[in-house]
């Protein structure tokens, strides 16, 4: 039964998040876009602390080990991002919009897409995902790293899953908002404005999103039969977790806004922590 629910719960959040994507990208959903990173930084941030990081600290292990651990995490993704923007640092370009101005409506994401997907290549990268800019081929160093970071998705949802259900159907609800602004950059990049390349784009970041669920089979193959692991890939993906709330998503809402603008803010907020304690409230608390 773990086993159908990760899979189900790592194509949700793999293949989900890519169609969510394209229909906020070029649907009439277009202008709301913006309201995605304040959901998924609510998401990610209620999923850490309401739910991975107190089932990792009751399962018996010292606290300072899995605190430490959690120290780690947040140190590794943090290197990891220092060496990305190190080895790109002779492309960066400062005055490239990010993700929730270049998202403002549809036309003004339409008109920043490549430059968006560009500076995007420097901020995502969180485990082991490195998003670079396409070079040729049709994008195939955006789905490498794509399918790099799906698979790390899979293996943290897998973990989730093991411990309890509903802590599983959390994890797959953060990664499924929090990959959502990401694969607009995807489609934006590969399909670089043309109508006749948008099927051919989806169909790619697609294929790369069910890489999720390769890796949700291999953490469920691994942490079966290593379970001792998990508490310690619980404090790992809740410091993945809040890296990618705290160093990408909370900076680009920390913008001056209008009251309105800012009310909106907090309220999808909310919505995206309120979403994380419905899940974990409307499942059984461990499936072992």
């Amino acid at each position: 039964m773990n086993l159908i629910s990760i899979l189900t719960g790592t194509l949700i959040a793999g293949v989900g998040s890519v169609w969510i994507a394209a229909t906020l990208s070029f649907g009439v959903l277009a202008r709301y876009t913006q309201h995605m990173l304040s959901l998924a930084a609510g998401a990610l941030l209620a999923t850490a602390f309401i739910r991975l990081l107190p089932e990792g600290f009751e399962s018996g292990v010292e606290v300072h080990v899995l605190s430490a651990t959690l120290l780690a995490g947040l140190l590794f993704f943090f290197l990891l991002d220092k060496a990305e923007l190190w080895h790109h640092g002779h492309e960066h370009h400062p005055s490239l919009p990010t993700l929730d101005e270049a998202m403002v409506d549809a036309d003004v994401m339409h008109e920043h897409a490549h430059a968006h997907a560009q500076a995007d290549a420097h901020r995502h990268d969180r485990a082991g995902h490195t998003h670079a800019a396409p070079q040729g081929g049709g994008g195939w160093a955006v789905l490498t790293g794509d399918a790099v970071h799906c698979f790390g998705d899979g293996v943290l949802i897998a973990s989730a899953f093991l411990a309890s259900p509903a802590l599983g159907w959390a994890a797959t609800l953060a990664v499924l908002v929090h990959e959502v602004p990401h694969h607009m950059g995807d489609l934006a990049v590969l399909h670089q404005g043309s109508r006749r390349r948008w099927r051919t784009a989806l169909v790619k970041v697609s294929l790369a999103g069910a890489v999720t669920a390769l890796g949700g089979l291999a953490g469920w193959a691994l942490i079966e039969s290593l379970n001792g692991l998990l508490p310690y890939l619980l404090m790992l993906a809740a410091s993945s977790f809040i890296y990618v709330a705290l160093a990408d998503l909370i900076p680009q809402l920390q913008k001056r806004l209008n009251a309105r603008q800012t009310a909106a803010q907090i309220l999808w907020l909310l919505v995206g922590m309120g979403l994380v304690i419905a899940v974990g409230l409307a499942g059984p608390e461990h499936a072992h």
